[in-house]
């Protein structure tokens, strides 16, 4: 299962604040319409057949596509001073 780092969490949690969804909110993270890439978005709630990480307030969901795909990740984050934030993919271990 995705795991989040420290920063992850933090950066996961302002976005969606920043948002202002509900605090059933999280990100969702999808398999692009040609299977080639990823999509972030911010979600209120997961979709029916998502997989739901949590991590300290911080809350991903994952399509069946991307949970299969991060299996056994880890998921970092970065934020620059601009607000532009970075996702990196890093395998566990």
């Amino acid at each position: 299962m995705l795991t989040l780092t420290e920063n992850a969490q933090t950066i996961i949690t302002g976005i969606v604040d920043s948002a202002q969804v509900p605090q059933t909110g999280g990100i969702r993270i999808a398999q692009d319409a040609q299977g080639e890439g990823l999509n972030v978005t911010v979600a209120e709630l997961p979709e029916v057949q998502d997989q739901v990480v949590e991590a300290a307030g911080a809350k991903v969901f994952l399509d069946p596509s991307a949970a299969v795909a991060l299996d056994d990740k880890v998921l970092d984050a970065s934020a620059s001073p601009d607000g532009r934030v970075d996702f990196a993919i890093n395998p566990t271990g």
